[in-house]
């Protein structure tokens, strides 16, 4: 295997170094938009080091420089205290330093130790070792503290432990420095809390991590140091105790005090969304709804609790037509569209929030204008069949600053914008013409703290037009600040309907099938994930 030997911790003698991975005075500018200006970055070794900042911050641009992704145009990478040029990630890869990005590069097809080992597989006598393979696998994973079945096939296990294998694959080629973009956005709360452990375990190993997070109770926790960048600027650094997460919201957004968000309830009317004895299956033919029922009233939020691998994600793409029902009927203002397709559910008023804003929620390549008016519902637009171009540009804008959205022009491609930016183009347009039912699955997954805000409200404002919203978070606390009821799953079934203000511990308890929560803690942190969840797999670049 290749070596696991880890950099020198401070204090460890004379030659301790100080910084084993930074930036100083790393400026990095595409056209007009300057993504770094003068960052100045000092990581420690041994050590936690988180860097948060709102979308399009420059935390991303950073990361890559460190990896050698990308270079600077001015300012240099700092290596063990010293300044380099890091060509590219071969030249990372040589001085200890991996990366795991947010879209995970585990090959489904093959099982956890193949992953693992692919491209560093023992050899002997001319054949793959596996169980020498399996046996440092194990010592790995046992090193750090965790438990996992390398036979399993990587498309059968959850997202948590893909996340793991990839963090261990570094470790496995000898990485002693782990850089970690958004590693906790897809997970739920309970499998966060687990690989936040290991973080803090490949720390105590003496091994240096740094994490980009929006998730600023992880951030405070977890982080031995914390950066803070504001419009590609470096604003300052904070130490483990100087600072809580109101604090380092304050820091981000800039500004003197960040408001606490509001919980308000809906005015609910008319019965608008009935789901009837609704069961579907996965793509594997798994059975993971099973017999699912409720109802939606316009002017509510329902909000859906449960853990990955439980059955929402099915209820999602069954609720918009991207997956059929194996039984049951779903009837919009009194019509059945349990048959009909995603295009007639869109003209029926169905408006749909991806969680997969990439590949499902925009087209990237494509122009804000054509992303902006890219669903049936806004084709009213166009007169003998051709769009009419002050309509359509009226539309655009409208769209835009209804959501807030940062852009220079509405003709650059959506990949311009900063994925919260994205993320608000995709509400805008499903919120503008007053949808009868709106769908949003994880609308702030991977979203800052201002972002996060802005699409609270523009949930709010639909709900308050009339919209029956179907809501699906991982964040059991953005659940209970929306919602004004909140239906839980389990195994695929409805385990209960609580009202908006239930507490964690109510919620959990019915996420894992029990009818009474162990404990009358409103705080109590939600158990472990009992069943694996799946693995999505993207659709393509089109809108639905």
């Amino acid at each position: 295997m290749s070596s696991t030997s880890t950099a020198s911790v401070p204090g460890s003698g004379p030659a301790a170094i100080r910084c084993r991975i930074g930036a100083r005075g790393v400026s990095r500018s595409f056209g007009p938009v300057r993504a770094n200006v003068d960052v100045t970055l000092s990581v420690r070794p041994g050590t936690v080091h988180a860097v948060v900042g709102e979308n399009g911050a420059g935390k991303s641009t950073l990361m890559r420089i460190l990896y050698g992704l990308d270079q600077p145009d001015s300012g240099h990478v700092v290596i063990d205290d010293e300044e380099i040029a890091l060509t590219s990630p071969r030249a990372a890869i040589a001085r200890r330093i991996g990366l795991v990005q947010q879209e995970l590069a585990i090959i489904p097809e093959l099982s956890l130790l193949e992953n693992l080992v692919l491209g560093e597989e023992p050899v002997r006598f001319g054949r793959i070792d596996w169980a020498t393979a399996l046996r440092r696998a194990e010592e790995l994973s046992a090193s750090v503290g965790v438990d996992i079945d390398w036979k399993a096939g990587a498309a059968l296990t959850s997202i948590a432990i893909q996340q793991q294998v990839e963090i261990l694959r570094l470790v496995y080629r000898g990485a002693d420095v782990l850089i970690l973009d958004e590693p906790t956005a897809v997970l739920a709360p309970a499998q966060a809390e687990e690989l936040l452990r290991l973080l803090s375990s490949l720390r105590d190993a003496g091994r240096t991590v740094i994490f980009i997070s929006h998730k600023l109770d992880e951030v405070v926790g977890v982080a031995d140091h914390i950066t803070v960048l504001r419009s590609g600027r470096t604003i300052t650094e904070i130490a483990r105790g100087e600072i809580d997460r109101e604090g380092l919201a304050a820091l981000i957004v800039g500004d003197s005090e960040v408001a606490e968000r509001s919980v308000s309830r809906g005015d609910p009317g008319e019965t608008v969304l009935v789901v009837e004895g609704v069961s579907a299956k996965d793509d594997r033919a798994v059975l993971r709804l099973d017999d699912v029922s409720f109802e939606v009233r316009s002017g509510e939020i329902l909000g859906v609790a449960a853990v990955a691998g439980n059955g929402q994600e099915e209820l999602a793409e069954v609720l918009i037509g991207i997956r059929g029902a194996a039984s049951g009927d779903i009837r919009l203002d009194g019509a059945s569209i349990g048959r009909a397709s995603i295009r007639k559910r869109r003209l029926a008023g169905l408006g749909y929030v991806s969680a997969d804003r990439k590949h499902e929620g925009l087209a990237l390549g494509l122009s804000l204008a054509d992303n902006s008016i890219a669903t049936p519902a806004l084709h009213g637009l166009a007169r003998g069949g051709w769009l009419g171009p002050r309509r359509v540009a009226e539309r655009v804008k409208e769209v835009l600053d209804r959501a807030a959205v940062r852009y220079g022009s509405s003709s650059d491609p959506a990949s311009s914008l900063s994925g919260g930016n994205q993320q608000r183009v995709v509400l805008g347009r499903e919120t503008i013409g007053n949808p009868r039912v709106l769908v949003a699955s994880q609308p702030t997954r991977g979203v800052d703290v201002r972002g996060i805000g802005y699409i609270h409200e523009l949930l709010r404002r639909a709900r308050d037009e009339g919209a029956a919203i179907v809501l699906f978070s991982e964040e059991l606390d953005e659940l209970r600040e929306l919602s004004d009821r909140i239906v839980v799953l389990h195994r695929g079934q409805v385990a209960g309907m609580l009202p908006g203000e239930a507490s964690r511990s109510e919620i959990g308890a019915l996420m894992l099938g029990n009818h009474s929560p162990e404990d009358d803690n409103p705080d109590a942190d939600v158990p472990d994930d009992p069943t694996p969840g799946h693995p999505r797999s993207p659709r393509g670049g089109e809108t639905v």
